[in-house]
């Protein structure tokens, strides 16, 4: 399992066989996002949960190819983690 996914199952406390939602659509997601892109080489700098987020495949595709889709992911995850 890559890092930056334990980080996103250790804090929604989800186990290997649990179904993940997408955050944006509500299908199962497939993926987990890194809202800012770690770039070619993958910096761990980038694997906190705050630019972390579950999308379906459909989503994934739109957030790395549409910056404003990627924006609704980002504004999504603040709202979810101002708490």
């Amino acid at each position: 399992m890559k890092r930056y996914v334990k980080i996103y199952m250790d804090y929604y406390d989800y186990c290997k066989d649990d179904v993940i939602v997408c955050a944006m659509c509500n299908n199962i997601a497939v993926d987990i996002h890194h809202i800012k892109a770690r770039g070619m080489g993958g910096s761990k700098r980038k694997d906190f949960i705050e630019n972390l987020i579950a999308l379906c495949r459909g989503c994934h595709i739109k957030a790395e190819m549409y910056k404003e889709f990627n924006l609704k992911c980002k504004k999504y995850n603040e709202k979810a983690h101002s708490n």
